[in-house]
């Protein structure tokens, strides 16, 4: 955009171009009613919904970051999934051993590597103001979004169970009154297609509507080179849908909203002995385009839901009703030794299969229904409050299959669990307006909340003979029928409360502190492979921060920095793999972590905006006693578990460590530089850079395991005129090509996946 001269150009339609272009923190754009002769471009206020009302996020003590929907859609111009937010916002961590299927969310360092489709994790997600429990629902595409709020810290009070570490929030676009919407096709690299649009408006004086579709697609971009049932890999075929309905009357609103997902593609690409032993690099030769698997691999994914926002205005007060509904089928299915063959046969690879592996899980059925009843008051005064009620029920199976992929991948194995989850809980929150300058509030939350899981079928077919032959696949093994009760029916009960203060330096500069405690229920695993079942108690954390939110450069920049610590007692840790391929959930005594974090944005030229994100996150697990096996091809650093004859066991401690998934730093970078090319026209140039530092990918530290730093940029040359109606831009993700193991598989060789190769394009998008 070029600096704005009087009587020159419409600075709204290019502000709104300016905002459509920024990848994470505040929504930027200049006031649409700015006058013609303003000399400056600044930064519009953010409203925010973090505390269950609309605030300005400035006023709000808590570490929030916020992308808004036009952001996204820049990020998205490569067709990628969820996943893509990882980075994007300080100290926020997103990966996935299932591919798109399946995301798994860490902020702070704190999160849950486990990979069961009974999991529970502590980033809670809430789409629409509906809590998205089930981790295959967390999943959902990122469209037509008003904005992203991800608040980090334990949100106990207001959002409830699951929430100990934060909550990523999602919010659709609503319909209106005025005839608006978009559309947008985007094609790139390996025949990837990425269209989506919108189109609202009036049906009446009091109705409104909305419909918005998304549509992903990628050819397969890795070529299998053993004769197997797939001849390629990576490839998918999504489509999303939302439908939403707005009643508008004389004290009361309702907002209607149906909304479908349906993925068909690959599983997440396991990959044999890509690591060299005894470093963290790929080995020698290693080439991202081809595999050879003997295996089958699939994922399919369809999820529908519904939900009802009603609210009243009766004098001072608003009631609140939010009803949702959320069901997903799923079956995913892959090649987990990652190769074909096995070693006691004449041909196997790549490197060392000791076992062939291949395994689905599956949820045939699922549904969730969610309740909530709440009161806010409006006051004139210096105190408001508000209070509700809440209720959970989920009601799933599970499906876990084995198959030997050496008998053209004959099932031989399965289990079948049930778990319910019913929870409910009463919360209240209190704001008073102590003095001119400093506001404090406090929260209170009771909630109970019950599971119960059992193990509905469980049978094999090729244990005995694979037995008798010496030659069994690890799946066979596995398929062992557990001994002892496999049902389990945890309750706990829980207070979870928050305080916090805002003080007001000035109009611009705004000082917090909070202290907030959060839980997670118990989890259950059921018994499988070669082990039992495993029941993890409930975790709680109590956090503090303090931190500063300021304005400054009359309104041209912003920033939003603070200092974190938080203790989770009896942290939730799920032990995976090892020799034995164990999926075991235990309790850590207890685990820390500290750090800070950094949100800046600003205008540094009129037409030339840079933002910054950093964090610093520190974690360490303080457990002396525990202990968990560990890979048997794998370089540990850990200190041994030995016997009562001192000889080693295979098992190390893991007290020290940091936590998985867990990098110390996260920083993020963006800019764009505009020009102006007319009236109402612009060329721009814009990038973004996300890094983060090396992780543990499992509780142990190994060389090998250990993830390296990682460095994504994304790059955008674009032109726009009609003051922004219109845009053609050429684009590319991942513009470096960069190479990085983000996963493993550990119980088998020195298998693990990678991150999304480069993709390069070029969309087009009007808006109306």
């Amino acid at each position: 955009m070029s600096p704005v001269r009087p009587a020159a150009v419409r600075p709204h339609r290019l502000a709104f171009a300016i905002a459509a272009l920024l990848p994470f923190g505040t929504a930027f754009a200049q006031d649409a009613t700015t006058p013609a002769d303003k000399e400056a471009a600044t930064l519009d206020t953010v409203r925010v919904t973090a505390q269950r009302k609309v605030e300005n996020i400035q006023d709000v003590p808590v570490s929030i970051s916020t992308i808004n929907g036009e952001q996204l859609g820049v990020l998205t111009s490569g067709g990628t999934d969820i996943r893509f937010l990882s980075g994007r916002v300080p100290s926020l961590n997103v990966e996935s051993s299932f591919g798109r299927a399946f995301p798994r969310f860490y902020i702070r360092g704190y999160g849950n590597t486990d990979f069961r489709l009974n999991t529970s994790q502590p980033v809670s997600l809430v789409y629409d103001d509906v809590v998205q429990e089930n981790p295959i629902l967390k999943g959902f595409p990122l469209f037509d979004l008003e904005q992203v709020e991800v608040l980090r810290g334990p949100q106990g009070s207001l959002f409830g169970r699951n929430t100990p570490a934060g909550v990523v929030k999602f919010e659709s676009a609503k319909p209106s009154q005025e005839t608006s919407g978009y559309g947008k096709v985007g094609v790139g690299s390996d025949n990837m297609w990425n269209v989506e649009g919108a189109v609202g408006g009036a049906l009446s004086p009091n109705w409104s509507a909305r419909a918005s579709v998304l549509y992903q697609r990628r050819d397969d971009w890795v070529t299998n080179t053993y004769p197997g049932p797939n001849d390629g890999f990576e490839g998918y075929d999504e489509s999303a849908g939302r439908v939403q309905f707005l009643y508008e009357g004389d004290g009361f609103e309702a907002l209607l909203n149906a909304h479908a997902r349906k993925l068909n593609g690959t599983a997440r690409l396991f990959r044999a002995n890509i690591i060299d032993p005894g470093t963290n690099n790929f080995v020698p030769g290693f080439d991202k385009d081809k595999v050879s698997q003997d295996g089958l691999n699939y994922s399919e994914l369809e999820s529908q839901g519904a939900s009802a926002r009603l609210n009243w205005e009766v004098g001072d007060y608003k009631l609140y009703s939010i009803t949702g509904y959320e069901s997903v089928e799923t079956i995913n299915r892959g090649d987990i030794d990652g190769g074909y063959g096995a070693v006691f046969l004449p041909d196997s690879g790549p490197g060392v299969i000791p076992f062939a592996s291949e395994t689905a899980d599956g949820i045939p059925d699922h549904s969730q229904w969610t309740q909530e009843f709440r009161i806010e008051s409006e006051y004139a005064g210096p105190w408001n409050w508000q209070a509700g009620l809440f209720y959970f029920k989920e009601d799933y199976r599970v499906e876990s299959f084995s198959y030997d992929s050496l008998n053209n991948s004959a099932q031989d194995g399965y289990q079948r669990i049930r778990q319910t989850n019913d929870a409910w809980a009463v919360f209240g929150a209190a704001t008073w307006q102590a003095t001119d300058k400093l506001e404090l509030r406090a929260g209170l939350r009771y909630t109970v909340d019950e599971k119960k899981l059992t193990v509905e079928d469980y049978w094999n077919t090729g244990f005995a003979a694979c037995v008798l032959a010496g030659k069994c696949t690890l799946a066979q093994l596995a398929a062992q029928e557990p001994d002892g009760d496999l049902s389990a029916s945890p309750e706990d009960k829980k207070f979870n409360w928050d305080l916090s203060a805002t003080y007001a330096v000035n109009d611009d500069v705004n000082l917090y502190a909070r202290a907030a405690t959060g839980f997670r229920g118990s989890s259950i695993q059921a018994a499988g492979a070669f082990n039992g079942k495993s029941v993890a108690g409930p975790e709680t954390v109590t956090s503090f921060e303090t931190g500063v939110k300021a304005d400054f450069w009359d309104k041209r920049a912003r920033m939003s920095a603070g200092v974190f610590y938080y203790r989770v007692k009896d942290q939730q840790l799920t032990a995976v793999g090892g020799a034995a391929n164990a999926n075991i959930l235990v309790n850590a005594d207890k685990s820390v972590g500290k750090g800070f974090e950094l949100d800046f944005q600003a205008y540094v030229l009129d037409n030339l905006l840079v933002t910054l994100g950093s964090s610093y996150n520190d974690t360490e697990i303080k457990d002396d006693d525990l202990n968990v096996a560990v890979c048997a091809a794998c370089t540990v650093t850990d200190e041994e578990v030995l016997d009562e004859d001192g000889d080693p066991t295979g098992r190390y401690y893991i007290g020290g460590n940091r936590l998985p998934q867990a990098p110390k730093w996260v920083h993020n970078l963006t800019a764009r530089y505009s020009i102006g090319m007319g009236e109402g026209s612009e060329l721009y140039v814009y990038t973004d850079w996300a890094y983060r530092s090396e992780v543990n990918f499992f509780l142990y530290d190994s060389i090998e395991f250990t993830g390296k730093s990682s460095l994504e940029g994304g790059l955008r040359i674009g032109y726009g005129w009609g003051y922004g109606d219109y845009e053609v831009a050429l684009f590319g993700r991942n513009i470096t090509d960069q190479r990085r193991i983000v996963g493993g598989i550990d119980f088998n060789n020195l298998t693990g996946f990678i991150n999304e190769p480069r993709t390069v394009g070029v969309e087009f998008s009007a808006k109306f």
